[in-house]
């Protein structure tokens, strides 16, 4: 005799596979903590306002050459003068800084120029190029 077996009716699955939702919110928390940094990263610059027409500036020019020396408009100085001239550069309202490094001098060397000119306190800094200063 042969014995049936009895079979159950499936019942409907209701829960849902939250696994391709986790997988995705992970995604996404990876980008956003990737690209957080980079968007609240700031520069502080201050922009020029718009006053009218002015008289062009004549910029003052600091140049750090391959070995590491300094040169004001051209002229060499020590680093013990370079305080002097930008306290004197900004007294004057329409004193412009431009400096120029030599692409082969150390970058320490640049930064530590860099803080002096930060210390004191010029507005109206450019860079200029990256070419080898002239010997």
């Amino acid at each position: 005799m042969v014995k049936a077996a009895r079979i159950s009716e499936p019942v409907p699955f209701s829960a849902i596979n939250v696994t391709p939702f986790i997988d995705v919110m992970l995604v996404l928390l990876i980008v956003m903590i990737l690209s957080i940094p980079n968007a609240t990263h700031k520069v502080p610059i201050t922009l020029p306002v718009d006053g009218g027409a002015t008289e062009p500036e004549q910029p003052h020019k600091l140049a750090i050459d391959s070995a590491g020396a300094l040169f004001w408009d051209g002229g060499r100085i020590s680093d013990a003068e370079l305080p002097a001239r930008l306290t004197a550069l900004r007294a004057d309202a329409a004193g412009v800084l431009h400096m120029q490094t030599d692409p082969d001098a150390r970058y320490d060397r640049f930064d530590a120029v860099l803080a002096v000119v930060k210390r004191a306190g010029v507005e109206k800094l450019g860079f200029v190029g990256n070419q080898p200063l002239p010997d």
